[in-house]
């Protein structure tokens, strides 16, 4: 499902600071580092809190709770109870959820292709400002 998108220019600062409001909590949500590796293992359908847990290395019980709870927040994500003992939650992508992986996949792999890039202009970054240093002394 595709949405389309129409262009709109605030006509003042007060128009654009609401504009981009929305955006910005948007974009704080989606580049939180967890949510990237949440997106991409819900891609492959349903899995419970253990499973997701032991397929993100690194990820703690907290931030596995909290990420999921903001994306669920957002729409990004759905819980479901099924009453057993114990209870089975399982959690799967919304169709936003599932239109958002895409995005996330194409900027991972823009990231993977030039690390090298970025690698180099931070290093010539650290020795710009090492010769700053060594000007003002």
């Amino acid at each position: 499902m595709h949405h389309s998108v129409t262009h709109w220019e605030p006509s003042n600062s007060s128009e654009c600071d609401r504009a981009i409001l929305p955006v910005s909590e948007v974009l704080a949500q989606i580049a939180g580092k967890w949510t990237i590796f949440v997106i991409r293992a819900l891609s492959g359908g349903p899995r419970r809190f253990s499973e997701l847990k032991r397929e993100i290395d690194g990820i703690s019980q907290k931030m596995l709770t909290s990420t999921l709870r903001d994306l669920e927040k957002n729409g990004f994500v759905t819980r479901t109870i099924t009453p057993s003992i114990p209870p089975r939650v399982d959690y799967e992508l919304t169709d936003m959820g599932r239109e958002l992986h895409e995005p996330l996949l194409a900027i991972g792999n823009w990231a993977q292709v030039n690390r090298h890039r970025v690698e180099k202009a931070r290093e010539r970054f650290a020795e710009r400002e090492a010769k700053e240093r060594e000007l003002v002394w």
